[in-house]
């Protein structure tokens, strides 16, 4: 899977886009679903809750 550039995620959160931001395969190897703060709505929550375990 190609990792988009900083300026792109940057671009997706201003735009309202849910993204994940991965760590380092050498720490956890894990993802977070993150947005924007002022793009939140109570379905992305659900979506998080829902997807993000």
């Amino acid at each position: 899977m190609p990792l988009n550039s900083t300026q792109e995620i940057i671009d997706d959160l201003r735009a309202g886009k849910m993204v994940i931001l991965m760590d380092d395969e050498d720490r956890e190897n894990e993802g977070d679903l993150i947005m924007a703060a002022e793009h939140i709505t109570p379905e992305a929550i659900n979506f998080m809750t829902k997807y993000g375990r």
